[in-house]
């Protein structure tokens, strides 16, 4: 397993697995995988793109959970992955909740866990609780 250069938003899931979330645009020690969740200036290493509009849930439920289940399965095979959008907060915190629910976080608790162990605010809307139902 790599491990990350700093733990700033580097969240431990229960199985141990590591994710990271951040705005996109801060300044970051290198990652080998970042799901981006928003416009603006691609990381020089490997990422993937999710169309996700700010404050709202991503605009194509399957390839948004296609490449949320690739960013765990390179996370379970020790792979630094991250999720990024412009603030880091909403968008970044479903992403890293829906992330937390496949590690097997429970729907319901998942919300709750990813505030706790990565930003007091992730997961900004209703909407964006609501998409998380059903994620497998």
């Amino acid at each position: 397993m790599t491990e990350w250069l700093d733990d700033l938003g580097v969240v431990t899931l229960p199985s141990g697995v590591t994710v990271r979330g951040r705005p996109l645009g801060a300044a970051a020690t290198p990652a080998d995988f970042t799901l981006v969740l928003t416009d603006g200036t691609m990381p020089e290493w490997p990422h993937r793109r999710i169309r996700w509009p700010d404050f709202w849930i991503p605009l194509d439920r399957a390839d948004a959970l296609d490449a949320l289940h690739d960013a765990y399965r390179r996370a379970v095979d020790g792979e630094r992955v991250e999720a990024a959008c412009r603030g880091g907060r909403g968008r970044t915190g479903t992403a890293l909740a829906a992330l937390a629910i496949l590690d097997g976080v429970p729907e319901g608790e998942a919300v709750g866990w990813i505030r706790t162990h990565y930003h007091p605010k992730a997961v900004e809307t209703p909407w964006q609780r609501r998409w998380l139902r059903g994620v497998r």
